[in-house]
């Protein structure tokens, strides 16, 4: 079997990934991330786990090195609180990429997987919450988000010169707004879906049914559920698409209807107030997925309501693990 190497396996996406490849049965699985093994949000001791900085080109090559499929998944990023405030650091992430092509062509891997975002697309085409689903080729002319946008972008034309120029298998796909159980949900780093569950999950334990949003909730957005992100991760991997492909789902709701949808599953009504200075990103994104549909016969499709369900219930228990753990350490 060949030898898999999941970059940012510490992390949301890629921790679900090596999960689902050893569903599949691989056992040739190599998962390297640049945080300490303790913090890892899915660790597995049947796999080769490794702590390793890949915007250092040799921490790649060490990545790389005899292993036939690479899934780069590593980046320095987060919600959009996140995005706003730490431009340069989400744009470093350019190393990672730019050194993992470089080792993936010294090694000659058989196959590369790039992680791309829908924060590559232009400004202009997001000013309404009323947005038309964007579709692949809105990506140009070139007005991507500040800082981690135009990294994703520039890390697209980097793939898709390494396949021009050397021959190199490269697939890429721009993820809309991934979100599910174990990942980041608190710290400043998570995205809306799981900043808004906590915020419910604060509200239903302390009793002060109230709770602050960013922005003035109109703005949209679509999310896709993590089994239909690694489904399409795999999917497209081994597909003929040798251009950038949206990967996310086309439900699309308003930040005030994802709210609705989380008190509902809570069973309890806020309070709501708006914060209007804090980071809030573009009107309105979703995801056109004619070509997706059109290339892999497929489309993310579980219903929101049913994703954030297990993803309420998993930061549920999450949070109360940390209160109790807080209040033992009080004693």
């Amino acid at each position: 079997m060949s030898k898999i190497l999941v970059c940012g396996a510490g992390g949301f996406i890629g921790g679900h990934l090596i999960a689902d490849l050893r569903r599949q049965g691989h056992t040739q699985l190599r998962a390297v991330d640049k945080k300490p093994l303790s913090e890892w949000y899915q660790r597995f001791d049947d796999v080769e786990n490794s702590q390793l900085n890949l915007e250092h080109l040799a921490d790649c090559e060490k990545a790389v090195e005899g292993c036939d499929v690479v899934y780069n998944l590593a980046a320095d990023m987060g919600g959009m609180g996140f995005i706003e405030l730490n431009k340069a650091l989400c744009m470093l992430s350019v190393l990672i990429n730019t050194h993992l092509l470089l080792a993936a062509k010294k090694f000659n891997v058989s196959r590369f997987f790039f992680s791309s975002s829908a924060c590559v697309y232009n400004a202009d085409k997001q000013r309404d919450p009323n947005v038309t689903a964007l579709k692949e080729a809105d990506a140009y002319p070139a007005m991507p988000e500040d800082g981690y946008g135009w990294e994703k972008l520039f890390s697209e034309r980097m793939c898709r010169h390494f396949h021009e120029d050397y021959g190199m298998y490269v697939r890429q796909a721009r993820f809309h707004n991934v979100y599910g159980p174990h990942g980041t949900w608190d710290g400043g780093r998570e995205k809306a879906p799981a900043a808004i569950c906590r915020k419910v999950i604060q509200a239903q334990v302390s009793g002060k049914h109230e709770i602050e949003i960013w922005g003035d909730g109109t703005r949209t957005r679509s999310f896709m559920y993590i089994d239909d992100c690694i489904l399409g991760v795999q999917k497209i991997m081994n597909s003929d698409i040798l251009d950038p492909i949206n990967l996310g789902s086309s439900e699309m709701v308003s930040i005030n209807q994802l709210v609705d949808i989380v008190e509902n599953i809570a069973g309890l009504k806020l309070k709501r107030t708006y914060d209007l200075d804090a980071p809030k990103g573009v009107m309105g994104r979703n995801s056109d997925n004619t070509l997706i549909k059109k290339y892999l016969n497929w489309e993310p499709s579980i219903p929101l309501r049913q994703g954030l369900e297990k993803t309420y219930a998993w930061i549920y228990d999450e949070y109360m693990i940390r209160e109790k753990m807080t209040q033992s350490a009080a004693r």
